[in-house]
């Protein structure tokens, strides 16, 4: 017998914000410090980090593989497989992003977009949202457009060898596994 999940409880009412300060900004992230009053009249310190949301696209083509990236990541110097994922521009839907992004990354387009929720990767942190999509029935159009300061490249790979992979915890993007586990629980 299947049950629904009992309702979630009322949200909490928010911190009242005493004062906020830009620490730093640049085109790509921003600090802001907040100084918030907590229930017993306390003020607390709390630094959020800023950045524009995401996208991260599972590309699946029409006998049902994937496409993913072998992609280098500076920040931890280490190369790993991702699914193409991006910033949204100013102006840009999250629909938009997503099929920019995966053309650019992967020279795919996809025959149909399914939006299949979102996350927020550092929530303790950032208020940075990532949307996850599906892109069914992708067909190559173009070659990949790397910036100058992305090394990657696209392979296909059999849904199955990208399914075990995840069950076995290979992937170690946060995105990444997200998206997968969105897209296969769709599938069973």
């Amino acid at each position: 017998m299947s049950t629904s999940p009992p309702p979630n409880p009322p949200p909490f009412d928010p911190f009242p914000i005493r004062s906020s300060e830009r620490i730093y900004d640049s085109p790509w992230c921003g600090l802001r410090r907040d100084v918030v009053e907590l229930a017993d009249g306390a003020l607390q310190e709390y630094h959020v980090f800023e950045i524009s949301d995401a996208v991260a696209v599972v590309p699946v083509l029409p006998d049902g593989s994937i496409v993913m990236l072998w992609q280098f990541r500076h920040p931890h110097g280490r190369s790993h497989w991702e699914i193409p994922a991006g910033r949204i521009d100013a102006g840009e839907t999250p629909e938009r992003a997503a099929e920019r992004e995966l053309l650019e990354e992967t020279g795919y387009r996809p025959g149909r977009l399914e939006r299949v929720g979102g996350f927020y990767p550092s929530n303790g942190i950032s208020a940075h949202f990532a949307h996850v999509f599906i892109a069914h029935d992708c067909i190559q159009e173009d070659a990949p457009q790397p910036d100058a300061a992305e090394r990657f490249f696209p392979r296909v790979l059999a849904a199955e060898d990208v399914r075990q992979r995840l069950v076995a915890a290979e992937f170690e993007d946060g995105f990444t596994t997200i998206a997968l586990y969105h897209h296969f629980a769709r599938r069973s």
